[in-house]
């Protein structure tokens, strides 16, 4: 059976590039700049020249450049989507996309029909002149003799009724302004000059000063701040030259960061996501690329390898930045670090030499105050850390009082840093605190205390043993502490263990009570500081007292008993709560008993037989 061609609907295929491919229909404008000035570039020469005229309803763009010849103008204008050939036009591209053709459909998005009037600069040497092109947007075209004196071409568009606005003066140099302020050609609309003096870290200053002024104004203008530092950005392999501006304000590092990238000195958009490490999130940045691919919209950057070197090599300049900061003004570092340390926290996660710079100059939260880990392990060499912030909050001041220094890991990134820190050093140790060994830095009580109050820890026992928790009565700082709960990771695990299970299906549920059969049996403690004057009484309601031993010592006996339970499970829930312990259901029906029973003792205390 014969092969058969696709059968290609122009009008919808033109309908779907030029109202569906672009974003919005103010690109029409830059891609028919785009297409003068890759004209000029193709004809060589230094300068050249666009005019853009603008006249009710109407838009003439001009140009001196190569132009086309009839044959160029079937091929290149007519031919949607063909990838031509490098040298088909005299110079390099890697295609046409966006210079004639697909990017010329954008000029449907505010006009029905399209006018090109061109002369090719190779014209006398076959003794062509200039061609008139019309392309209609419901698909269809016609060619025939123009009428042009000089080589180059003329774009002509007429606004389609509901588009006037974006073919009116103030708009279409305010277009001009955006997408060509930095060619590298002499732009003109409506007489006015558009072109300065190019990229604005390019322009020469009489000293490094007036440069970073000047910079400091453009960021101003372009995003509204003037930056915390301004950091020099090249790529040879891509082309690229720009600058970065460093936030002078903190920003979320969920926030999508977005720059504004030209490609050839014409704007490719004011949004490019993507162009920097992720970590880099507290970086505006303005570069112009030469050899970086477009998207076919010509608004993205093509994701490949290419740009993701230039992402690697800009994130080395930033981390280039940092480091000659570090060396050469700590304060103004340590003022960045205060703004963005997260992203510096991301970087050093992957990067020793920014690893260095968060130990030695970034504050972290710790049991004697905030300082740096490196002045930390100077004066606590056997130093612990929290992985979580609760922890820390809950334990620091106990740890602080026994001498363990303790650092906050709870934050985002800092146990990961923590724990990188032998990379640098394998002398470097920083263990996390376990909390249940904490109890082996209280003091013991004497052999006679604490054989008294064996009947006290028996009766305590008993007030929290559905409880899951054991008692443990010790002598530890500060001393207005009552009571301290302290679980382990092991436990923690059974008790969320427990939850899951309680909570789950038939299945899940057996599932996880054979895991968490081969789990460990520590259970948490509640240590009762006997240093503490309150606990200390406490512990006294069980050991002995007037009556013992006499007529009615059972009732008496019974009601201390009673009390002991109560104080014993008031001190638990205070400790949980101090602690910010989660409360299980169990955890505050006996916050709220003991706390009821409590009040019913001071208020009408049993009264002796």
């Amino acid at each position: 059976m014969a092969e058969q061609a696709f059968q290609v609907d122009l009008r919808g295929v033109v309908d779907l590039l030029s109202r569906h491919l672009y974003a919005s229909p103010r690109v029409y404008l830059r891609e028919l700049l785009q297409n003068a000035v890759d004209a000029i570039t193709a004809r060589g020469g230094d300068g050249g020249r666009v005019e853009i005229e603008t006249s009710g309803g109407t838009l003439r763009v001009h140009d001196d450049g190569i132009g086309l010849t009839t044959d160029e103008v079937h091929t290149l204008l007519a031919t949607i989507g063909r990838s031509s050939k490098r040298d088909e036009l005299g110079f390099a591209r890697h295609d046409f996309l966006g210079q004639f053709g697909i990017g010329l459909l954008s000029a449907f998005l505010v006009a029905d029909e399209i006018e090109v009037v061109t002369k090719s600069a190779r014209g006398p040497s076959n003794g062509q002149g200039a061609v008139r092109w019309t392309g209609r947007s419901e698909g269809s075209y016609r060619v025939e003799p123009g009428e042009r004196d000089e080589p180059g071409t003329t774009v002509t568009l007429r606004a389609r009724p509901g588009s006037a606005e974006l073919l009116s003066p103030p708009v279409v140099a305010e277009l001009a302004r955006v997408y060509g302020s930095l060619l590298p050609v002499e732009l003109v609309v409506d007489g006015v000059p558009i072109t300065g003096d190019g990229p604005p870290w390019q322009v020469r200053h009489r000293d490094p000063a007036s440069r970073r002024r000047a910079l400091e104004r453009y960021c101003e203008d372009l995003y509204g701040f003037v930056p915390f530092d301004v950091v020099d950005l090249e790529v040879p392999e891509a082309g690229l030259t720009g600058v970065a501006f460093i936030l002078p304000d903190p920003v979320s590092p969920a926030a999508r960061a977005s720059h504004r990238v030209y490609l050839k000195r014409m704007l490719l958009a004011e949004g490019v996501e993507g162009l920097l490490p992720e970590w880099a999130f507290f970086v505006r940045c303005v570069v112009d690329a030469g050899e970086l691919r477009p998207t076919a919209s010509r608004e993205a950057l093509y994701e490949d390898e290419l740009l993701d070197s230039a992402r690697q090599g800009l994130g080395g300049a930033l981390r280039q930045w940092l480091v000659k900061l570090a060396e050469t003004d700590p304060a103004r570092l340590r003022a960045f670090l205060r703004l963005h340390q997260l992203g510096v926290k991301a970087m050093a996660l992957h990067d020793d030499e920014m690893l260095r710079i968060v130990d030695r100059w970034l504050d972290y939260e710790t049991s004697a105050g905030p300082m740096t880990l490196r002045e930390f392990r100077r004066r606590h060499p056997d130093g612990r850390y929290t992985a979580s912030v609760e922890e820390f909050r809950r334990l620091s001041a106990v740890a602080g009082a026994q001498g363990v220094g303790l650092v906050n890991g709870g934050y985002v990134h800092d146990t990961e840093i923590i724990e990188r820190l032998p990379d640098l050093d394998p002398d470097i140790r920083l263990s996390r605190l376990e909390a249940a060994e904490l109890t082996t830095t209280f003091g013991v009580l004497d052999p006679a205390t604490e054989l008294a109050l064996r009947p006290f820890i028996a009766a305590a026992q008993r007030a929290v043993e559905r409880l899951g928790c054991e008692i443990v009565v010790r002598e530890f700082d500060p001393a207005s502490l009552p009571a301290l709960f302290l679980t382990s990771r092991d436990a923690q695990f059974r008790e969320e263990l427990k939850r899951a299970r309680e909570e789950a299906n038939e299945l899940w549920a057996d599932v996880l009570g054979a895991v968490g059969a081969s789990a460990g049996v520590e259970r948490p403690q509640l240590v009762l500081n006997y240093r503490n004057p309150l606990a200390r009484r406490v512990t006294s309601l069980g050991v002995g007292g007037p009556g013992v031993g006499g007529p009615g010592a059972g009732a008496e006996t019974t009601a201390r008993t009673e009390l002991v339970e109560l104080a014993v499970q008031a001190l638990y829930g205070q400790a949980l709560l101090l602690g910010h312990h989660p409360l299980r259901p169990a955890d505050t029906a006996v916050l709220n008993r003991s706390f009821i029973g409590l009040l019913e003792w001071a208020v009408h205390p049993p009264e002796a037989p």
